[in-house]
This record gives structure tokens, sequence and C-alpha cells, in this order.
């Protein structure tokens, strides 16, 4: 017995040692792990602004970098997410600088959604204004890489062969999985309203509907025709010629690219050092200064104001969910970030940024009617990113004045519920047999073992039906529409915001920095956007918060794949949402 109390002591211990030692252990790892490429930006005091876009992400907001995602990649020069106001300003100061001779910018592998790429190159074109050159080197060309580079004084590409051209206009992929899920005996059930709402049609049918497809094609025209008429006018030719150009496959190699009107030159890098030594006013290519843009970003963001008058600026960033969620637009947590705006006295005026999907009705509700309560206090300027469809447009539809980019998904004013039924799933497949056991007569109705019955799918339509009355009269008002008006663009259509501006649903083309000079406009004795205080919210997470939601959070399996839009528009759906009701588009789309 005392031998046993012995080892038992003994034991104890040691599992007490080794869990202090392994939570210091553990602190130690992950210090040093947050620790990873905190070194001290410093920059040359005059130089070239050189502009990889390979090395960064236009983001909505800029954040650390994820150190898991450093490990994993067994690198420590992971793309960071540059914010697009802090990328926008750090440009319009670059315009000014005089320690910045010109911009050099490798357009290749350019990140970001097509709005923060159309903002980009609005700030890109406004710095040539100042007198100051942007000169474009393209090893690779892709649709976002040109759009970008088409901005420039000069465009130079390599004139070697073997070079991959994914210049040919954008596209889009429509993935359906009935068939899939039919032969793993999994039904899912589609409650909507809206014909062109077609979040969830993916896995109803196996080919698309005709309204939805009227739609994509719509959308991919329209988003072609906003970054395909700047970029033919940038190289003076017409829209047509441009098209021609690509569905003929005119541009083979470099030598076609300069043929045709698109590229000025083609240079090895060596003779484009020369080039850029000539405009640098130096004969040896050594003298150059290059300047990192993510150090200059870094250098130029959050600067020091002491205005009085504050511009809140609220990023509604990612999925709309329900509870506190800090990588999504929860709605509990957006809900007392907006509060927490409205009771402080310095703010004078709101740009809501949306850049979301949509998703839950609950959590979009709760938004709104903090941001009702907001414009009882000062006006709130919407201003859309890439997203502001469905429960994102719900949120926004009440701004006293909302500002969108041509490229912009908005609309998709629907609702939909979706319920799997695995019952066949488990009992044909694997063999297994559910009995249940309710209390009442519709007890397991959403617990996805067997289809609804009709009195079910009443309940659930009914239910459907309501939640769309108040989304469309909610836009009525919002908009000043008659809620027939309403209706005849609402139908869970999705809308460009070229072409939302032509139906009323947004009020002028625009950029996020356009939205907050907008919204510094509306403060009594303000002059400009420089006479304000402009603060974000919610704060970007730190590299030790991004490290534990990123443990925590769900991995994207199918990234790269032709299901990585399906897979990040359902990644957040779980067993607790069936049945609930949804407003969103049903993927996002991403264009290279």
């Amino acid at each position: 017995m005392k031998d046993f109390l012995k080892m038992t002591f003994a034991t104890l211990v040691g599992l007490m040692l080794f869990t202090v030692v392994s939570t210091v252990f553990s602190f130690i790892l992950l210090g040093a792990i947050a620790a990873i490429g905190s070194t001290q930006t410093k920059i040359a005091n005059e130089g070239v602004l050189k502009i990889d876009m390979s090395t960064f992400v236009l983001t909505e907001q800029s954040t650390e970098a994820n150190p898991l995602d450093m490990l994993s990649s067994g690198s420590q020069q992971m793309p960071s997410n540059v914010g697009i106001w802090d990328a926008v300003t750090s440009i319009n100061a670059a315009a000014t600088d005089p320690a910045v001779k010109f911009i050099y910018l490798l357009p290749d592998m350019a990140m970001g959604g097509t709005a923060q790429l159309e903002e980009f190159r609005a700030a890109l074109q406004n710095f040539r204004r100042s007198g100051k050159a942007v000169i474009s080197y393209i090893e690779n060309p892709t649709n976002a890489g040109y759009y970008l580079a088409s901005v420039s004084d000069k465009i130079y590409m390599t004139p070697y062969d073997g070079f991959m051209n994914t210049f040919f206009g954008v596209s889009s992929q429509m993935i359906f999985l009935k068939d899939a899920l039919d032969r793993l005996g999994v039904n899912v059930q589609l409650i909507r309203h809206g014909k062109y709402k077609s979040a969830g049609e993916m896995f109803v049918r196996n080919s698309s509907s005709k309204e939805n497809l009227e739609q994509n094609e719509a959308m991919v025209g329209s988003i072609w025709s906003s970054w395909g008429t700047v970029i033919a006018e940038s190289r003076g030719m017409s829209f047509e010629k441009l098209n021609g150009l690509l569905n003929d496959l005119k541009l083979n190699s470099a030598a076609d690219f300069v043929a045709e009107g698109l590229v000025d030159e083609t240079l090895s890098r060596e003779e484009l050092n020369a080039k850029l030594a000539s405009l640098y006013m130096t004969e040896d290519p050594d003298d150059i200064q290059n300047i990192a843009f993510k150090d200059y970003v870094t250098l130029k963001k959050n600067p020091v104001s002491l205005a009085e008058n504050t511009v809140a600026v609220i990023y509604a960033d990612g999925n709309i969910v329900d509870g506190k969620e800090k990588q999504q637009v929860a709605g509990d947590r957006f809900a007392s970030i907006i509060a927490k705006v409205r009771k402080d006295p310095s703010v004078k005026a709101v740009v809501l940024r949306v850049n979301s999907p949509g998703g839950s009705v609950l959590a979009s509700e709760k938004i709104k009617a903090e941001l009702d309560l907001l414009r009882e206090k000062c006006p709130v300027i919407a201003s859309y990113g890439a997203y502001a469809a469905s429960g994102g447009y719900w949120i926004s539809a009440n701004s006293d004045y909302i500002f969108s980019n041509a490229t912009t998904l908005t609309g998709s004013i629907g609702v939909f519920s979706m319920i799997p039924d695995f019952g066949g799933t488990i009992e044909n497949k694997l063999h297994v047999t559910i009995t249940p056991v309710n209390s009442n007569r519709h007890s397991d109705m959403y617990g996805m073992m067997r289809p609804l019955d009709k009195a079910e799918v009443a309940y659930m339509q009914k239910s459907v039906e309501s939640i769309y009355d108040k989304f469309t009269s909610l836009v009525a008002a919002g908009r000043e529409m008659s809620v027939e008006e309403v209706g005849n663009i609402a139908q869970g259509r999705v809308w460009t915001g070229a072409e939302a501006l032509q139906i009323g649903l947004v009020d002028q083309i625009g950029t996020l920095e356009d939205a907050i000079k907008y919204a510094a406009g509306t403060i009594e004795g303000v002059s400009g956007i420089q006479d304000v205080r402009i603060e974000a919210h919610p704060k970007p997470l730190t590299t030790m918060e991004l490290l534990l939601e990123s443990i925590n959070g769900p991995t994207a399996v199918f990234a790269g794949t032709p299901l990585e839009g399906v897979e990040a528009a359902f990644r957040n759906w779980n067993s607790t949402q069936s049945g609930k009701a949804y407003a969103r588009i049903p993927y996002e789309i991403i264009i290279k």
C-alpha cells in the first residue's frame, strides 16, 4: 500500500511538472511565432516606390501575417494583408513625397477582390496626375495584373518565350452537386423566395436554372465591361478591338502584345534596369534605391491626428453570422461595436464599409437596428467593396448615401432556407437504422433524418415569404422606392455596382476614399478630409489573436480548385443552421 501511494504521488508530481513545463514551452513557442517578421521597418531616404503585387494581398483592413500560415509554408515571406485604405493613402502620400521619384509596378500575381483592385488602380491613376510616372514590368500577364498595369505610363514585358498568359477576360464557374449528393443518399430541401435567388441551387440541381444562368452571364459581362473599357481607353484602342484580340487568341507571345499595342516594349531585366536608371537620372542601375511598398505603407499608415471631429469607418467584412465570432461579421459583436461608436461624442459621421456576401437574417437585423440608432446621431455613408449583397445590402440600404465600385456585387434581395436530409445516407449507405421518438408531430422537423412533409414545407415557405416582404419593404424605405419597384429588381437577383447605379440601388460609383471625403463634408466647420480624425472599427486582430483564431477556426480544403468559391460561401454552415433563414449570394467570385 505504501509503495502504491508513493508511486501515485510520484506520478501526480510528474504530471504537474510536465504540465508546467509544457505550458511554459507553449508560451515561449507562441511568443517566438508571434515575433516572426517583427523587425523594425527602415527605408531609403529617397528612391523608387517598388510595388510588387506578389508580396501582399489587397484586403479591407491591414492585418499582421498569420504565423501558422508562415510555418505551414516553410517561409517567412508569406504575402501580408494590406488594407485598401492604407494602400490608397500611401500612394496619395507618395504623390507629394519628394523622396519618391516614381512607381515601379510588378503586377504579376496581383491578389485582391475586384473592388479592392479597382480602388488601387484609381489611386495609381491619381498618382500619375502628380506628374510622376508609373512604370510596369510584366512576365506572366493575368486579368488582374494587366488591369493594374494598364494605368501605367509605360508597360514593359519580358522578351522570353514560355511565359504563362491568362489574360483572356473574366470567367466564373457554377458548381452543381445534386448528382454527387444523390449517390451519397443526401436530399437537400430548399425553400426560397426569388426566382434569381440561386443560393442553395447547387445542392438541388445538376445544371443551372435559366434565371441563374441569365444573372451570371450579365454579372460577368458587366465586370468585364468595367475592366475592359478602362484597359482599352488606357491603351488608346476600342473595347471592341480588345475583345477581338482576346476572342481570336491573338496574344500568344510578348511580340504579339507589342504588335497589338498592349505593351510598349519587350526588355530583359538588364535592359529594364537601364531604363529605370535613365528615369532615375543616373547612369548606374546600382544607384537606384528601391522602397518596398509594404514598408512604405507601414510608415505612412495611422498618422497622428489632433482633429476634434472623427469619421468612424466601420468595416463589415465577411459573412454575416450569429454570435460573436471575430473573423466574420457576427451579429452580437458588430451590434456592440456600432453601439460603442454611437456613444463616442467625437464621432460626427460614419462610413459603413460593406464587403459581405450576406448571411444570417437574424444577425443582419441586429446590425441594422443598431445602425438605425446611429443614424439618429450622425450621417451614415455606405461604401461597397467586392460584395454588398443580400444581408450585406440589408444592413446598408437605409444609409444616407451609398458609394459602390463598378464591379461590386450587390442586390440579391431574396431569402432562402436549406435543410439537408441524411436519412438515405445513414440507412442505405451506412446501413444504420434511426428510429425517431417524438413528443409532438413535428418534433424532429429539423433533425435532418427525413424529408419535410407538405405542412412543414408550407410552414417554412410562409416564414421565408414573411422575411422577403420585410426585406423589400426596408429597401423601399431606404431607397425611397415603392415596394412594387423594389420587387421588379429584387427576386434574389445579383447586380454589379454599375448596374445597381442605373436601377437606383446605389447613389454613386466611388471608392472608400470618396465615401470618407463625402462623410467629412457633412460635418459642420470641416473643409476636407485633412480636418478629421479617421478611426477604424473593429480593430484588426493581433498576431496572437490570429494565431488562436486559426487554431480553432475552419480549414480551407478546396483552395485553388473550382469548389473554392462554394466552400467560402458555406464554410460557416453546420447542423445548427438547419431551418434558419438566410440572405446571401450563392458563392464568392475570385478573379485572377
